[in-house]
């Protein structure tokens, strides 16, 4: 089953990144339910601004851990360098 690597941008501007095996119910959550991160449930709305394909729950959580470990500044240039 394939999972997904995410990175966010909420409302005041700071970037959240997660992880998930359904990536359209999970933006839902973070969006519109309680069992959203509290991260974001604090600073909605949150748009989607990166997502990645991976083929299972460890290497999207070792990938998730990498994004976290960036700079707000890595985090801009790498999603600037992201063709949409």
């Amino acid at each position: 089953m394939p999972y997904f690597v995410y990175i966010l941008e909420c409302a005041d501007g700071t970037f959240y990144s997660g992880s998930t095996n359904d990536l359209k119910k999970r933006l839902h959550r973070h969006n519109n339910l309680k069992s959203g991160a509290h991260y974001t449930k604090i600073r909605r709305p949150v748009v989607l601004k990166y997502s990645e394909e991976v083929p299972d729950f460890a290497t999207a959580r070792a990938r998730e851990a990498e994004f976290k470990r960036w700079s707000r500044e890595e985090k801009l240039a790498f999603l600037n360098s992201q063709v949409v």
